[in-house]
Formats: C-alpha cells, sequence, structure tokens
C-alpha cells in the first residue's frame, strides 16, 4: 500500500505540472474577466431604457401618452425641432429608440381612426444589452396600444373597467413537479433551469475529453521515452501501476471540473436581485417544487462525474497502450470525442426519459453519459435511473480495470500497437 501511494503522488505530480497550473490559473483569470463583461451587459439589459421621444402633436392626449411611457420602465428625453433633424442628431448620442408621436394624433384617437406612432431604432452593435433594442420597441408597441385602447374603452363605455373588457378570462397556472405543486408559468421555470443549466454540459464534456487525452498521451510519451519499461521493473504490481495512472488522472481531472465550474460560476452568475428580476422571481417557485440541489446532490453529482471520468480514462488507458508515439496518440482520442457528442447534444435539446425505449439503451449504454443527465434525474425525482447509473458506471471501470490489469501483467503493454493502414492490433 506504501508503494502505490507513492505510486499515485507520482502520478499526480507528473500531470499536475507547471503548465497545468498556469493553463488553469489563466483559466480562472479569463472567467473572472468576461464574468464582469456579462455582468455588466446584464445591468444594462435590465435596467430602466432609455428613451427619446419627439412630440410633434402638443395635445393633452400626447402627453398623457408620454406620461404612461414614462411610468412603463422609460426614461423619457423628450426632443425638440424638425423630424429628419431630430433623426441625424441622435444618431450621435447613445439613446437607442426615438418614438415620433405625428401632428394630429389626437384628433384621429378621438375619431376612432387607427393612428401611426413612428418608432425608430438605432442599432450599433450585437450584444445582451444591444438586443433590448426589439424589446424596447415590443414594449413601446404594447404600452402605446394598451394606452390607446383604454381611451377609445372609456369614452365608448365610461362605466366598465377596460381591463376587464380587453381581458375576460383570467388564467392562473399551476406546476406540479411530484407531490409538488407552485403556481407560476412553466414556460418561464422551463426557460429559467434551462437558462442555469446548460453550461454544466459544455463543462462535462471539456473535462472528460481533457482527462481521457492526458492519460492517453501520458502513456504514449512513456512508451515513446522507453520509461513505461523502467516503471514496470519496480517491485509493486502491474495492476497497481494501472490503478494508480487511473486514480491520478481521475482526481486531477475531479479537481480540473471543480475549477472549471467555479470558473463559470464566476462568469455567469450574477446577483440575487438581478438574477430575480431577470427570471421574472422565479426563485421562490424553484424552490417550491424542489427544483434546486442542495449539497448533498452536489456531492452525489460528484460522484457521478468521477466514475465518468474513470470510465473514459479506463478507455483511454487502453487507447494509450495502443499508441505507439505522442503523434499518434492525439487521433487516438476521436473515438472517445464521439461518444461523449452523443449525450452532450442530447442533454441540451432532448430529454433522456421520454425517449423511445432502444434509443434511452444506446444513449445510456454510453457510460459518460450518465451525469449529463444527473442534476436533471435528481431535481425530478428520477433516483432510481441516477443510481443505476452509478451502478452501471462502476461495473464498467471494473471490468475495464481488469481487462487494463490483464494487459499490464503481460509484456503486450510494451508491444501492443495499433496499425492504422493494416487496421489490425499487432499483439
Amino acid at each position: 500500500m506504501k508503494n502505490f501511494s507513492h505510486l499515485l503522488v507520482k502520478e499526480i505530480k507528473e500531470l499536475l505540472n507547471k503548465q497545468l497550473i498556469i493553463s488553469l490559473a489563466m483559466m480562472l483569470l479569463i472567467f473572472s474577466f468576461i464574468g464582469n463583461v456579462t455582468k455588466k451587459e446584464m445591468k444594462k439589459a435590465i435596467s430602466k431604457q432609455k428613451l427619446a421621444v419627439l412630440d410633434l402633436d402638443r395635445s393633452d392626449l400626447s402627453r398623457n401618452l408620454i406620461g404612461t411611457l414614462n411610468m412603463a420602465n422609460f426614461i423619457i428625453e423628450e426632443q425638440s425641432g424638425e423630424k429628419e433633424e431630430v433623426i441625424q442628431k441622435l444618431q450621435q448620442t447613445d439613446l437607442g429608440v426615438l418614438v415620433v408621436i405625428p401632428p394630429g394624433f389626437s384628433q384621429e384617437v378621438s375619431n376612432f381612426k387607427p393612428v401611426e406612432v413612428e418608432t425608430y431604432s438605432y442599432l450599433r452593435g450585437i450584444s445582451i444589452s444591444g438586443t433590448r433594442t426589439s424589446e424596447v420597441v415590443k414594449a413601446l408597441l404594447d404600452t402605446t396600444n394598451d394606452f390607446l385602447s383604454n381611451q377609445y374603452l372609456k369614452k365608448r363605455l365610461p362605466d366598465i373597467n377596460p381591463a376587464e373588457i380587453k381581458s375576460p378570462i383570467k388564467n392562473r397556472e399551476f406546476i406540479i413537479v411530484k407531490d409538488r405543486m407552485a403556481e407560476g408559468s412553466s414556460a418561464a421555470v422551463i426557460g429559467t433551469l434551462y437558462m442555469q443549466s446548460f453550461l454544466l454540459p459544455i463543462i462535462l464534456m471539456m473535462i472528460i475529453m481533457y482527462s481521457s487525452q492526458m492519460v492517453i498521451t501520458a502513456i504514449a510519451m512513456e512508451k515513446q521515452n522507453k520509461t513505461l519499461e523502467t516503471l514496470l521493473t519496480v517491485p509493486i504490481s502491474r495492476q497497481a501501476i494501472a490503478m494508480a495512472k487511473m486514480l491520478a488522472a481521475g482526481l486531477v481531472g475531479l479537481l480540473s471540473a471543480a475549477i472549471y465550474l467555479y470558473g463559470f460560476q464566476m462568469a455567469f452568475s450574477f446577483p440575487t436581485n438581478e438574477l430575480s428580476s431577470a427570471t421574472g422571481g422565479l426563485a421562490p417557485i424553484l424552490k417550491q417544487l424542489g427544483l434546486t440541489i442542495d449539497t448533498q446532490g452536489y456531492v452525489l453529482f460528484g460522484l457521478s462525474l468521477f466514475l465518468a471520468i474513470l470510465c473514459a480514462l479506463s478507455i483511454a488507458t487502453i487507447l494509450g497502450v495502443l499508441a505507439e508515439d505522442y503523434r499518434t496518440a492525439q487521433s487516438l482520442n476521436i473515438p472517445l470525442v464521439f461518444l461523449i457528442l452523443v449525450p452532450y447534444f442530447i442533454s441540451l435539446f432532448a430529454d433522456i426519459n421520454t425517449m423511445s425505449l432502444p434509443a434511452k439503451i444506446v444513449v445510456l449504454a454510453i457510460p459518460f453519459s450518465h451525469p449529463f443527465f444527473a442534476m436533471q434525474n435528481m431535481m425530478f425525482g428520477h433516483m432510481s435511473m441516477f443510481w443505476l447509473g452509478l451502478v452501471y458506471n462502476l461495473v464498467f471501470v471494473t471490468v475495464m480495470l481488469i481487462w487494463t490489469a490483464r494487459i499490464f501483467a503481460t509484456d503486450r503493454v510494451l508491444t501492443m500497437k495499433l496499425k492504422w493502414g493494416k487496421k489490425k492490433v499487432v499483439l
């Protein structure tokens, strides 16, 4: 056991080298920079929007409309002068939308005739805050139409509330998750969950691919530099050598995953009040429905991720043994990449629990599929599928470890090569 621990520490030190530490530190700095920029853009997107208004009617009705816009989360900056001059002038400012109330606006409304209010949108770039222009125009039109329709109805039916005429049917929407129920919009809840979790599959894919490539490259380099032969002569079983390599890479991969998760959290997390505003105040509803993950859930997810990394590493160890040199090792990671891409895309665009049985079996047969769906299974109470995934990955790792140990127990570990030209493995 003592020799194994020394070997494990040696493998971890070789993997956790200066280059890896520098790359992880640089990654955290990059994520921190991205987070600062993104938070500033998000604040712009959810803040009160500036609106330029040119009132060419100057009637009581047009003034009332401007007052309504002012109460509808707009900061009004009134303009004066000719329309063409104002349009030109605003190109030199940071205002995104100009609203022009035409002459005769009040007269047309009084005669119950359709009236056109012109809006000019200034598109100056593509960003989160830049997309707010279309949202401002939509909110502006909704507010204007609501205001004008209220004016019509008040004149025709002064004794009836316009809101009761326009919306005689009220909808109370409830969401049920297993034995929990909350009042709210299911579309908003699904959108919020997707927004919060769409980065997780990206992290999983990156970590599994990175860890497997690390093992393949390490073993290939040892074969190329003839250091693997020296390592096999030390007084420790070859099975322990294989296990130490896989465990060391798994621990380094798990550490990298934790750092990546922390980096993504820095880059894409927002203060509670801003997130609540952006998601329509859905945090209490999610908590009421049990669609949140506690500390125990994150521990279980970490266990699922660790086993998936070990599954990938067990395959990568075999591929690394087949590699003849460092150059060959780079191409041997391709089969793993394809296997990882399948659950990655499915987790982004489909629900594994509603797929047909044959398709579900094919996807879940891929050992690193299970952490992609672990969070969803825990939130929606599909714990049987979660535990089956853990057991399946544990059995897969055990079988692959036995196979790897048998290879390392013989001299085939030094002679096995994958000859692409002959399309066969030479032992």
